[in-house]
């Protein structure tokens, strides 16, 4: 299978692919123009085999989508961490560099300040992709929404239709799994302007000084001030859920903060507002109670992401809560909050190891809809898919990353390595990932950072080998 040039900041993208007669196979139809679904396309461009991508907007819109551009991020501008020495997401991020991931390339080339994360200009990393696909002779894009797959003329299908997979196209992959959807609440933080944010009590630094020690706008409160805050967030008013929106669980990961203030006074200044590794050079005397965190939304800087602030109050509350926190009094919002629905399947039951619909395996599925968590994540399952459709038309047999990979402990989750009665979404984590084999000298086992580096060191070394017997 032909590969990507993948070093970072590489300028070419391509090396040259597997020879391979792509006039000889029909389109491969790509269902949906999200991260999972740019990069399956890729995948399969990379391969010489043509692709059909399929994408809705703007011919119909979504409730959480602004633009028409392929791969938009609708939640946070950062990719997480990058540190691919003991972080589960670092190491996914370079097996998909390893991969030649279309979206680690448009990252590289957007990336903003984040301290020791991973983090874009968000209409530029969109905008990237956009042309890049676009551009891409093999890949035919279609704006236009499918809402039954089996009605194209194709002979393989992805997809990739991620969490706000369209109601049409929902009630026919339930009659076509057999299977209930679940689904839950991924809540959007605010996006504030830099030039409204008071200076007199913000400042910049990253926890701890890392990355450039200044990624980061902080904005203190005292106890008073952050008990006033909490009870705020309790109290403000909700957006209303519709009826059979009532029982939808959220997803752990992205609470709304006002659900996680609901859980305990001081759950937001142990969690995403805690005040450790900073100190306010405005008054150094006084530790902060509780600290909100900003982090850099595009290259300009001029816009700003409340870390951690993803909320179904109302915009008036919003405004009128968020402009409580001290710096914030004159804040001008680029974007307020927000909350959509977030829809997958039942994948451990009803998707065999590669991505196949077991009832019908001309389909496959990729991303955020398979019960998947997180940008990477969703699109390291749409780089499985394409490879994996690729060995498929060029008949050979299938291999999978091993589970000692995050791509393939990531696969296995969502495959099988779940149980499927409580099957829940998961980010990348190294709870996935088998336990090392390396002990101590003394014998006893591998704790903390040690044991994260002898994960992420056998991952990446397990996915070399993985790769270099997939070409």
């Amino acid at each position: 299978m032909g590969k990507m040039c993948c070093q970072r900041g590489a300028i070419a993208l391509f090396l040259p692919p597997m020879p391979n007669n792509h006039q000889k196979n029909k389109p491969v139809h790509v269902i949906g123009g999200g991260l999972a679904g740019c990069e399956a396309a890729w995948a399969l461009a990379t391969a010489e085999i043509p692709v059909i991508l399929h994408e809705m907007r703007p011919n119909k819109g979504t409730p959480a989508h602004q633009g028409d551009g392929l791969a938009e991020l609708v939640c946070s501008n950062s990719f997480r961490s990058d540190d691919f020495t003991a972080n589960a997401v670092g190491v996914l991020h370079e097996e998909m560099r390893k991969a030649g991931s279309l979206v680690m390339h448009a990252a590289k080339a957007t990336e903003v300040p984040a301290g020791g994360a991973l983090a874009v200009d968000r209409d530029a990393f969109s905008g990237f992709i956009t042309n890049a696909i676009s551009e891409n002779p093999l890949i035919e894009v279609m704006r236009k929404e499918i809402t039954d797959p089996l009605s194209l003329d194709a002979e393989n299908i992805i997809i990739a239709t991620g969490p706000l997979t369209s109601d049409g196209l929902s009630q026919n992959i339930r009659a076509l799994t057999g299977a209930e959807h679940m689904a839950f609440f991924d809540a959007i933080a605010p996006i504030v302007h830099k030039d409204s944010i008071d200076f007199s009590k913000a400042w910049f630094q990253s926890r701890y000084d890392k990355g450039d020690g200044d990624d980061y706008i902080n904005l203190p409160m005292s106890k008073e001030q952050y008990d006033n805050f909490i009870n705020d967030l309790i109290n403000g008013e909700k957006v209303s859920f519709k009826e059979w929106e009532e029982n939808t669980p959220y997803f752990e990961g992205c609470l709304p903060i006002e659900v996680m203030a609901a859980r305990g006074p001081q759950t937001l200044s142990y969690g995403p507002m805690k005040p450790v590794g900073l100190t306010n050079p405005h008054d150094p005397t006084v530790k902060p109670h509780a600290i909100v965190q900003l982090r850099q939304d595009n290259k300009l800087g001029t816009l700003w992401n409340m870390v951690g602030f993803q909320t179904k109050l109302t915009y008036g509350e919003q405004k009128r809560i968020f402009k409580s926190i001290p710096g914030l009094e004159s804040a001008e919002f680029a974007r307020l909050g927000g909350l959509h629905r977030n829809t997958f399947i039942k994948s451990p039951e009803l998707l065999d190891e590669t991505l196949r619909l077991k009832t019908n395996p001309k389909i496959r599925f990729a991303g955020q809809i398979t019960g998947c968590e997180g940008y990477v994540e969703s699109s390291a399952m749409g780089i499985m898919a394409g490879r994996f459709c690729v060995r498929e038309i060029m008949g050979l047999a299938p291999t999978t990353p091993p589970p000692t990979t995050a791509m393939g402990a990531l696969l296995g989750h969502v495959t099988g390595g779940a149980e499927a009665e409580t099957f829940q979404p998961m980010n990348i984590n190294f709870g996935l990932f088998p336990p090392p084999s390396e002990t101590r000298p003394n014998g006893r086992a591998l704790k903390g950072r040690e044991r994260k580096a002898a994960m992420a060191s056998r991952a990446l070394k397990d996915f070399d080998a993985w790769l270099a017997s997939d070409l």
